[in-house]
């Protein structure tokens, strides 16, 4: 399988995140990454290389240009206002405040693209999101040059990135971007399967209203679990992309013999949809010790999932999401593509 990662991941470390009241080091951090890489090293799998450049073009096409503005000129404007710290959103257009004006001042700017007060920016942020993008789109560009899987090691991930907002550790939904390149490559439907913890809200915020992408998400309940707003069993798609939403929402504690039930229903709902290529948001802190997480999978069953994955038989594109728990996010993630390998 053909790895893509780029080391420019490394420029985005913000020291500080919410939680629970404090400033705690972020469990998004490079440190991630090192794991997958050494463990992908130590099973052989060592065709990894780095991204072309990013397309710009694609990732306008899907991005709000207000927002790819933000992002991109974000720090030279938070520093030009004099403030030494990371950026870090500290108001929000909520219920009946206007929503449709972004602020010019930097501090109601963050809030304004913001969906998320965890996630900070600092100086390499921008950079870094890109470097994430071009590894989704050199993976999806193998597989359309006929590779039957791909895998992009994106850092920062995307899943949680709205065409407009960022948060959760995301800022381009690289996903998103490969599914695109996959319709645009002559593919009438796309799937996306979401298997991080966290429900894709940006995946399905991107694609709620188009029936040629479908979307399906294995997740914890929305009631317990961030990003808290999306994700119930009812939201299905509208208007045009009616049907081509599938949440599978479940409780604190799940173990695999339940979530393994609910991946066999995406997979018949993906079959049923007749999609012609697949995208793997590839979360691992489904994992029982993962510290922001509540469901017990361990690591023998992401190469169960794999398997079951390959099962569909499409061309697929996975892109790294979430795994928290640092020791075990390398085994975890290779466990998936391992398994999908050898089916």
């Amino acid at each position: 399988m053909r790895i893509f990662h780029s080391e420019t991941h490394r420029l985005h470390f913000p020291q500080g995140e919410l939680n629970g009241g404090e400033l705690v080091t972020p469990f998004e951090r490079p440190s991630r990454v090192e794991y997958i890489l050494n463990r992908l090293q130590e099973r052989g799998l060592t065709d990894i290389q780095a991204p072309g450049a990013p397309d710009m073009g694609a990732i306008a096409a899907l991005c709000d240009p207000g927002y790819l503005e933000f992002l991109e000129t974000a720090w030279d404007q938070w520093v030009a206002e004099g403030f030494r710290g990371e950026i870090i959103a500290a108001s929000f257009p909520v219920r009946r405040m206007q929503t449709g004006r972004p602020p010019r001042n930097i501090d109601g700017k963050v809030g304004y693209y913001c969906l998320a007060a965890e996630t900070a920016i600092t100086g390499g942020t921008w950079a870094a999101a890109l470097g994430s993008a071009a590894c989704a789109q050199s993976a999806t560009a193998a597989v359309i040059d006929g590779a039957r899987a791909a895998f992009a090691l994106c850092r920062p991930p995307g899943h949680h990135a709205t065409a407009d907002m960022y948060g959760g550790y995301c800022f381009l939904n690289n996903a998103a971007l490969a599914a695109e390149a996959l319709r645009a490559s002559g593919a009438a439907k796309v799937a996306i399967l979401d298997i991080d913890f966290h429900h894709g809200n940006g995946t399905q915020d991107i694609f709620y209203g188009r029936d040629d992408v479908f979307f399906a998400s294995l997740h914890g309940a929305p009631e317990d679990a961030f990003p808290y707003f999306l994700g119930f069993a009812d939201e299905t798609g509208t208007g045009a992309g009616e049907g081509a939403t599938l949440n599978l929402p479940m409780a604190p504690g799940t173990p695999y013999s339940v979530w393994s039930d609910a991946l066999d229903t995406a997979i018949a709902a993906i079959r049923a949809q007749g999609a012609e290529a697949l995208v793997v948001s590839l979360g691992v802190d489904a994992y029982k010790d993962d510290p922001i997480s509540f469901f017990k999978l361990d690591s023998p069953d992401f190469t169960d999932a794999g398997r079951r994955i390959a099962g569909l038989g499409l061309p697929t594109v996975f892109c790294m999401e979430g795994g928290y728990a640092i020791e075990a996010v390398g085994i975890n993630t290779v466990n998936v593509l391992e398994g999908f390998e050898g089916a």
